[in-house]
């Protein structure tokens, strides 16, 4: 209870104390984004087997606690003290304590980008429950964004249970009431199932896939309905204004596909900060 206090009273300490915690948030959710996508593809191969009766090989325990982390070049075991979010990192110049292979920067840049949301988030709504189901949003939308950079997939594990979890919090009104939350989650999934389906039927090609669906469905959940333009207005121009960097400077091809998801996450992010205050400038300007 004094701690509690404490960080009602004390809103510093209270932002500090979610940034410190958070880097270790970020520490788990690179797990999630490393292990996650094959968990679902060793279950995918097992679903298989079973269903053209064939017996699945015997696969050593694989989840997000077992087996340890270890260097993916020599197999080292991470000790504790080469996990420590950013530090370990930076102690160790980047590179594996055993065989000095390169260490991916993309782990400390989650953890710092966790730390930095997290405590920003902190600082934004203060104290309490708001901030508490603002900060499950957030992790939750920085682990969907890898994963789909990495695999072009928005896995069911996450987005339907997300979903559902925007109805929950809603339920008290934490951030909409209950029908815009039901209401969000219904045109989420409706609005991106409208153009997928025109833009197959005009092109005979499929334009994205259905986690992207799943994805708005769950920020429509959290948001509510009215924060849908703006979610996928930013999106588009953000996927828009990175596809054609990558085209011109890049020479990314045309028809090399990008993951939307990524842009989905940002316009999510951008719409529970400053959702509110784009609509009513939008209003007064109209």
């Amino acid at each position: 209870m004094p701690l509690l206090q404490t960080f009602q009273s004390h809103p510093a300490i209270f932002v500090t104390a979610v940034s410190i915690i958070s880097l270790a948030i970020g520490s788990f959710l690179n797990v999630v984004i490393h292990r996650l996508p094959k968990m679902i593809e060793l279950r995918w191969r097992s679903e298989l087997a079973e269903l053209t009766g064939q017996k699945a090989p015997p696969a050593p325990a694989y989840n997000l606690v077992l087996p340890r982390s270890q260097c993916p070049a020599c197999g080292h075991h991470i000790k504790a003290i080469e996990n420590i979010p950013l530090v370990s990192y930076l102690v160790l110049g980047g590179r594996c304590s055993a065989c000095k292979a390169g260490i991916s920067l993309r782990y400390p840049l989650v953890e710092a980008l966790t730390g930095a949301l997290s405590g920003y988030i902190a600082w934004h709504y203060g104290f309490g429950w708001t901030a508490a189901a603002a900060l499950v949003f957030a992790w939750t939308m920085i682990a969907l964004a890898c994963i789909d950079l990495d695999t072009f997939y928005l896995p069911d594990d996450i987005t339907l249970p997300l979903a559902w979890a925007g109805l929950l919090v809603n339920m008290g009104g934490v951030f909409v009431d209950l029908r815009s939350a039901v209401i969000g989650a219904i045109a989420g999934y409706l609005s991106l199932w409208a153009v997928f389906w025109a833009y197959k039927l005009a092109t005979g090609k499929d334009g994205m896939g259905y986690g992207d669906f799943k994805l708005l469905a769950a920020i429509g959940a959290w948001l509510g309905w009215k924060m849908l333009p703006v979610v996928i207005l930013l999106s588009s121009f953000a996927g828009a204004a990175v596809g054609i960097s990558l085209i011109v400077f890049a020479r990314h091809g045309r028809n090399v596909p990008i993951p939307f998801g990524p842009y989905l996450v940002l316009g999510g992010l951008v719409a529970m900060f400053w959702g509110e205050s784009i609509v009513n400038y939008y209003l007064r300007v109209l």
